[in-house]
Formats: C-alpha cells, sequence, structure tokens
C-alpha cells in the first residue's frame, strides 16, 4: 500500500466537522502527510440573473464566507503535522462527483468521510464514493476517536483482503503497539448431508479448511514482524456482515478495514456485497476501505457524466 500523502477530508458545517479535523490531524502526524484539502460542497448555488446583474459578487462573497469558517473550524481543531499544507475548496453541485473529480484532480491518497447517526441530515453518498473512488476510503461514524489500538481486518483470503490486511499491517508497523485480528466468516452449506456427516461434524471440516486456507494465505504476505491473530466465525443466520460486526464489538477495536473488491476498470464499480453491506450496517467503528491507488483509473472521467 501507500502513505497518505495528499488527503481529502469533506466537510458539511455541523459537529462532524470537529471529529473529521481529529482524524485528519491524527492521520497526518504519523504518515508524512504533504497536502491536506478540506472541501466542503454546496448542492444548489443557484440564484437568479437578476440577482446576480445586481449583486455581482455575491457567489464569490459566499464561497469567500464558506472558507473562512471551514478555516476557522480548522484553526480550533487540527493538531496534526506542522508542515503539512491545509487548502480549502468550496465547490458547488453533486457531492459525490465533486469529491470523485477532485480526488482525480489531486491524485489523492485517500477520502475521509463522515458517518451520521444521530446528528441531522444523511452525510455524504459513503457507498457512491466506495464503489467508484480511484483511493482508499476512510469513513467515520460522530463521536469516534482516532486510535488504532487494535483492527478488525475480515478475510475471505483474496488478493483485496491481502490488499486490506497489508494496509493493517503498516499501520501496525507505524505504531508499534497495534494488534491486528483476522476474521474468516464460513459457514456448513446446505446440502452438508449429502455427505453422511452431521451439521456439528460438517462445521469441523469446514473450520479445519477455513484454517488450511489461512495457513497458505498469511504465506503470501510479508507481516513485518507483526503478529496476526486469525478468528473463525461460524455464520448461523445468513448475514456474515453481522457477524463481523458482533466481533468487532465483542473485541473492541477501533476500527475495521476491508478491501474493495473491483480492481481493474471492468470490476471497478463492484467493491463487493460484503463492503457495501458493512458499510450499511457498521454505524459505530471507522471503516477504512481500502484500494490500491489508480484502480478506477480509466473510467473516471465517465462515471462522471452519468
Amino acid at each position: 500500500m501507500y502513505l497518505i500523502k495528499k488527503l481529502i477530508v469533506c466537510l458539511d458545517q455541523t459537529e462532524l466537522d470537529h471529529t473529521l479535523i481529529e482524524f485528519a490531524s491524527y492521520i497526518s502526524s504519523v504518515n508524512q502527510t504533504k497536502k491536506i484539502y478540506f472541501v466542503n460542497v454546496i448542492r444548489n448555488l443557484s440564484i437568479p440573473k437578476e440577482v446576480l446583474e445586481e449583486f455581482p459578487n455575491l457567489v464569490d462573497d459566499m464561497i469567500s464566507e464558506r472558507k473562512k469558517a471551514m478555516k476557522s473550524q480548522v484553526d480550533k481543531s487540527f493538531r496534526g503535522n506542522e508542515k503539512v499544507s491545509l487548502n480549502f475548496v468550496v465547490r458547488e453541485g453533486s457531492l459525490s462527483k465533486k469529491i470523485l473529480k477532485l480526488a482525480e484532480e489531486k491524485s489523492a491518497d485517500m477520502i475521509l468521510i463522515g458517518r451520521k447517526v444521530k446528528l441531522p441530515g444523511t452525510g455524504v453518498a459513503a457507498l457512491r464514493l466506495a464503489r467508484r473512488a480511484s483511493c482508499s476510503l476512510l469513513i467515520v461514524p460522530e463521536g469516534a476517536k482516532p486510535k488504532v489500538d487494535k483492527v478488525l481486518v475480515p478475510s475471505d483470503f483474496s488478493d483485496y483482503s491481502k490488499d486490506a490486511l497489508e494496509e493493517a499491517i503498516i499501520i501496525a508497523k507505524k505504531h508499534g503497539s497495534t494488534k491486528i485480528i483476522c476474521q474468516n466468516v464460513f459457514h456448513v452449506p446446505n446440502g452438508y448431508h449429502f455427505t453422511g456427516k452431521t451439521y456439528e461434524e460438517f462445521a469441523a471440516v469446514m473450520l479445519k479448511n477455513a484454517k488450511n486456507n489461512f495457513a497458505k494465505f498469511i504465506k503470501k504476505i510479508d507481516t513485518q514482524g507483526i503478529s496476526i491473530t486469525p478468528i473463525y466465525t461460524q455464520d448461523e443466520d445468513e448475514d456474515p456482515v453481522q457477524d463481523i460486526v458482533d466481533k468487532a464489538m465483542e473485541e473492541q477495536v477501533d476500527g475495521i478495514i476491508i478491501g474493495a473488491k473491483g480492481r481493474t476498470a471492468a470490476t471497478a464499480l463492484f467493491i463487493g456485497s460484503m463492503a457495501e453491506r458493512l458499510i450499511q450496517v457498521n454505524d459505530s467503528l471507522p471503516l477504512l476501505v481500502t484500494r490500491p491507488k489508480g484502480k478506477n483509473a480509466g473510467i473516471l472521467d465517465y462515471l462522471l457524466e452519468i
């Protein structure tokens, strides 16, 4: 994976901004971040032509005022790398399109967005950004605190879950004390009875298979001396994502890291059903959706026109 040299932070002038600025501070302090773009997207700046003719500076003044308010909030809450360049961007239009376009223009390494739980409004289009961003996406629920003492990485032993585990290893290496839990959720197939085994016996077979697959999977990864704790969870209600969230809460982790499935232009819109549902279900823990930088390149222009 890569260092977070360029970070985009989506602000919306709510209390959630304080949390996002705290996370931006934390990220910049450990990633040698060079530039942070604090962005606010105004959905509609449509002003009658007659009004603009009478007040020609109205739009510029509104944008200037919005930037000034953003800077004031950042000055109060930002405690990150003093050498980082802080930039304030105000744009008009569709939030997801403007953020995607900015991420491409600036060659961003990560987009940081908020997840509203009790605050009014819906927040930003996390799922749309996760599908279409050309970089990683960190979704932070309101009130979350920036720390990484323990992280959970769901894994099906695929290439994209390998990306997620490698990102967790990099984080652990930087912080020294981070514990990594790698969770595999397995289930007993419906036709198990055709084997002549009981449900419990076939569950044991599936567990053994999962352990063997983890052993093969971990050999392909440079753990850099970091200890990885594998956990195997049997899904009994056909809801593996809830199993992941439940385990994350049980283990009291500080965040979840999952890989985006799309690795090429042809598959970029398909981040994986598990990742999509995790974005929808999880509203308690920071969720990092990893994607190798630039993997969505080549379809962005098309997407922005949709």
